[in-house]
């Protein structure tokens, strides 16, 4: 196995000349340089990235804390995370919490304990004080804090639901449903929810807010918590969920109970996910930048890094994707 030593004799320099070559720390001539790079290539040395970074305040990884894997939208945003790291150079750390908070402390320390080079935070569980002394950027994703100097990065999830109660109404509802966020969460996600009551009353239209418990979340099953409430609202003609996951499940329990989507019911989704549009009928959704949400979330980790300065909370635009489900 080739070792820095062996490049330093091949290339007549010390151990430490070829530390600073391959780390790009300190003055050496071009001459020096392109000596030992050739012993490298020459030699087919790969350094080993992990003990290379070992001695530095911080390895080229990031660190995603999230409370599913399995959920359609933590599956496309992990995608885009990786993706976007990649980009830049970095590598990234995945810690699925399970909406579990001892997890979700032990993996914000293993991060810290691997020097990742900052973190993304996607779940809730997590309070203020347990960064207060990190010296690593932290992005909350689609999360609230007390703390005000933790960047927030989130959709505009309150004119998203604006955006819901004007399309079924201007489509011709008049009794609305909404499957809203979690029982006991405070999450920007739950903005939707304000949007949407916002514009029912402008419009004085009828409407309900229901908000799922944590059991639901957990499991990703909603079926039997959408059925209650269709039963025990038999006028609703207009449902906004929050997640395109739960309005799959209200076309399935739907065609359960023979009620005809959008004949009967017109329904609209959030995320714009994979499954929205390979649904039957194709869900009509709010559009949310998951991808540019990602890609800013390591660009800001990247800068803070280079002790450039970024915004701490940004609001990305949200768009209606109208399909067969109105």
């Amino acid at each position: 196995m080739v070792t820095i030593k062996d490049i330093a004799q091949r290339a007549g320099v010390t151990t430490t000349t070829v530390s600073r070559v391959m780390n790009n720390r300190g003055y050496i001539s071009d001459k020096t340089r392109e000596k030992v790079w050739k012993a490298i290539e020459e030699m087919h040395y790969h350094p080993n990235e992990v003990a290379r970074q070992l001695s530095r305040q911080h390895t080229n990884t990031i660190g995603i804390i999230v409370p599913h894997i399995s959920h359609p939208y933590f599956a496309r945003l992990i995608s885009d995370l990786e993706n976007a790291a990649a980009e830049r150079g970095y590598k990234i750390l995945l810690c699925n919490s399970r909406e579990q908070p001892e997890k979700e402390a032990e993996y914000l320390e293993m991060c810290v304990a691997n020097k990742v080079s900052g973190i993304v935070l996607c779940s809730k569980n997590l309070q203020a004080e347990k960064f207060k002394f990190l010296d690593i950027p932290v992005i909350n994703l689609e999360r609230l804090d007390e703390r005000q100097d933790i960047i927030t990065i989130q959709s505009d999830n309150y004119e998203g639901g604006r955006m819901a109660a004007q399309h079924l109404i201007d489509k011709g509802c008049r009794s609305l449903l909404h499957f809203g966020g979690v029982t006991g969460k405070n999450m920007p996600a739950d903005r939707r929810a304000d949007g949407f009551r916002d514009v029912c009353e402008e419009r004085a239209v009828s409407y309900v807010l229901l908000q799922s418990e944590p059991k639901e979340f957990e499991s990703l099953q909603y079926q039997e918590y959408i059925r209650r409430n269709l039963e025990r609202n038999p006028s609703v003609d207009g449902i906004f969920a929050s997640s395109d996951l739960i309005a799959l499940q209200v076309i399935q329990v739907c065609s359960q109970m023979e009620m005809r989507i959008p004949e009967q019911i017109k329904l609209i989704g959030f995320d714009d996910v994979g499954i929205s549009s390979m649904a039957t009928p194709a869900i009509t959704t709010i559009h949310q930048p998951i991808r540019e949400m990602a890609e800013l979330s390591v660009e800001y980790i990247d800068k803070k890094l280079r002790g450039e300065v970024v915004p701490l909370n940004v609001y990305m635009p949200v768009k209606l994707i109208e399909r067969n489900s109105t």
